[in-house]
């Protein structure tokens, strides 16, 4: 399962890459707005962090337009991946883009329903938002596994990228479940390499060789 980190924040994508954890990056408008800075010149810089995708959100609503600004957004770097919302308007953007060679990843699902008009659409990606679907006493979880179930079912190409991920127990049952990527918050990547067992491990190492007296080196 490939990893991308759900941020703008250029910093945390650059000390996370370093790990070998980053196989792409996901933004959106809110987390644009929270980086505080240009549109065109973050995307810019994210894109040269990683060679995975690196999704840019178009926010027209109409087609024309949504074209218009994906034209902007993937002149930034060849990795750019055009981000739209699953709508009428947003399905046809995604169509035309990837009828072109654009990668899209196509957002805001919550229904196995809507994920099977993405991937027949072309959809290089589909972002389910589990998070948002637990919020509202469904399991997002179900959700996964019934797109799963579907894309195997025709042999789609639309990679199940699980977005709205807030902790590490959803990014295990995506990895069961066989979706292709978790896109998740720097927190929660973090909160991957926890364990107590391993720092107390690291503990009782330190104590004993303190107790050694010894260097390396």
């Amino acid at each position: 399962m490939k990893f991308f980190v759900d941020t703008a924040d250029t910093a945390e994508i650059a000390d996370l890459a370093a790990t070998g954890m980053v196989d792409g990056v996901t933004t959106n408008p809110s987390l644009i707005k929270k980086s505080g800075r240009d549109i065109m010149e973050v995307t810019k810089e994210i894109c040269g962090l990683t060679e995975g995708p690196v999704s840019a959100e178009v926010v027209a609503l109409d087609h024309e337009t949504m074209m218009k600004e994906a034209e902007v957004l993937r002149k930034i770097a060849d990795n750019v991946c055009i981000k739209v919302p699953l709508t009428i308007d947003g399905l046809k953007t995604c169509k035309a883009l990837t009828g072109e060679g654009t990668m899209v990843n196509v957002t805001l699902c919550f229904s196995a329903n809507q994920a099977l008009l993405a991937a027949k659409a072309g959809a290089s990606f589909i972002s389910p938002f589990v998070g948002r679907h637990d919020d509202n006493g469904l399991d997002g979880m179900t959700l996964i596994e019934d797109i799963r179930l579907i894309y195997d079912n025709y042999a789609f190409d639309t990679e199940i990228l699980v977005a709205s991920i807030r902790h590490p127990i959803h990014v295990l049952e995506s990895a069961r479940i066989g979706a292709d990527v978790a896109t998740m918050p720097p927190a929660v990547i973090r909160n991957l390499f926890k364990h107590v067992l391993t720092d107390k491990g690291i503990e009782g190492f330190l104590k004993d060789w303190a107790d050694t007296g010894q260097n390396i080196g």
